[in-house]
């Protein structure tokens, strides 16, 4: 006998439902990365457009290990005390993309709060190691706020990334709730910050955490305030029990409304569906 007190949880739609991956460029890779024992965020975080990215050529690293030093309420990573930095990390992402023969690679981490640089330096090293390794391709980093220790932002902007991603995540009103180390103000002078260092800029928003079609167009507007020139928009989904839950789900029909107002505000490219990711089409993105 279910309780009135306890609210139901949202049916997952049909449109969310998921094709396995196929093509032979995609079986390629796959067996690329068995052979090889290669590690892409692709395939830790089961991502639904695996298949059509990797057809692509492109592909997602996480880099600085895999456990976070903080614990936002949507995040599947796990959250302690991270293990040392691998020095040889650069070297072997970079080997990776070269066996791969990745187009378009792009570069994630987990937050380092617990390092003076916060893992700046290993950023730097990596798009290094891939330049010299694989000079033809482009590259994309999707990256931490550094806890605002702008001096560290630099350093990215100095090696000049393709196009660099940071990701606001959510409506002002939840950042707190759900990217609870975060601060909205911060990233968006982070982004601010990545313009005027001549950076081409991108950031996403989950949609479907409880937010307002008010606060969604209000969160959009203040990213092209900071001139972000690229935007994602995609259904949250609750990675585990422990995780802040769906409170809705968001129709295709309303992602495309989002599309076109995104389109009409500046944005030069608005990825918006269901299952759009941050690097979804993210080879398209270089302009």
């Amino acid at each position: 006998m279910s309780s009135t007190n306890v609210a139901e949880k949202p049916k997952k739609p049909s449109w969310l439902k998921v094709k396995l991956p196929t093509g032979e460029s995609y079986k390629k890779v796959r067996n690329l990365v068995s052979e090889h024992n290669l590690h892409t965020i692709c395939e830790s975080g089961n991502c639904p457009n695996m298949g059509e990215c990797w057809g692509a050529g492109t592909a997602t690293f996480m880099i600085l290990g895999n456990i976070c030093t903080r614990s936002c309420d949507f995040c599947a990573v796990s959250t302690g005390k991270p293990e040392e930095v691998d020095v040889f990390e650069p070297a072997r992402v970079a080997n990776s993309v070269k066996l791969m023969n990745v187009k378009h690679a792009v570069l994630t981490s987990v937050d380092r709060d617990d390092l003076q640089d916060g893992g700046a330096d290993i950023w730097v090293k990596t798009v290094k190691a891939i330049r010299r390794k694989s000079p033809e391709t482009t590259l994309e980093t999707l990256i931490p706020d550094f806890a605002g220790k702008w001096e560290n932002l630099q350093k990215i902007i100095d090696v000049a990334p393709e196009i660099v991603s940071h990701n606001i995540e959510t409506v002002r009103r939840l950042t707190k709730k759900i990217r609870i180390q975060a601060k909205y103000n911060r990233s968006l002078e982070l982004l601010l910050r990545l313009k005027k260092g001549g950076m081409k800029t991108k950031s996403g928003l989950m949609l479907g955490l409880g937010e307002t079609d008010e606060e969604v167009l209000e969160t959009m507007q203040d990213l092209r305030t900071v001139e972000v020139d690229v935007l994602t928009l995609g259904q949250y989904l609750q990675p585990t029990p422990k995780h802040a839950p769906v409170k809705d789900f968001i129709t295709p029909e309303k992602f495309e409304e989002y599309k076109k107002i995104g389109l009409d505000m500046g944005y030069k490219f608005v990825e918006s569906g269901p299952l759009v990711r941050s690097s979804y089409h993210a080879e398209k993105h270089l302009f």
